[in-house]
């Protein structure tokens, strides 16, 4: 099976989404960061009970905490992605990826089908995935040179 093929037919499951990190959205973004840190996680996702209200990542904290200069001790709720796009654990990798790629992320909710959050993948668990079971296909891709217009830096 190709590289292609086996992203059309297995399971996100597969992929081996990581436990959930789990906080109440009265929850500071202090212990929320805490939370992160302490399980070397770039995400939480929000939570009342079991039904899943948004999800609060690194990039949130730097564009709506840090970047604004909001206090530590307000509670999550305000700076989360709210509704995040979730999946199934039966859905394929390839629709796992096109969610990503379409709305820009890095991590989506796993959700059972109740809509309970059950895990997190991630785009590096997709990667590893790829890596592990098509070593020669990764490794062997072609060089890409990128040219830019412009000098970075000063």
């Amino acid at each position: 099976m190709t590289p292609l093929e086996s992203l059309r037919t297995e399971k996100v499951r597969a992929v081996g989404p990581q436990d959930v990190l789990r906080v109440a959205p009265t929850a500071s973004v202090r212990d929320a960061i805490a939370m992160m840190q302490q399980a070397r996680r770039g995400c939480v996702l929000v939570c009342d009970e079991d039904q899943l209200l948004g999800i609060f990542t690194e990039r949130d904290l730097l564009r709506r905490v840090i970047n604004t200069h909001e206090s530590l001790s307000a509670p999550i709720e305000r700076f989360m992605t709210r509704e995040p796009v979730t999946i199934g654990l039966e859905d394929t990798i390839a629709e796992a990826i096109r969610r990503m790629h379409r709305g820009g992320y890095r991590r989506l909710p796993v959700v059972d089908p109740s809509g309970r959050p059950i895990g997190i993948v991630s785009v590096r668990g997709v990667v590893h995935y790829l890596v592990q079971h098509f070593p020669a296909a990764v490794y062997n891709l072609p060089e890409r040179k990128q040219v830019h217009d412009a000098r970075e830096g000063a």
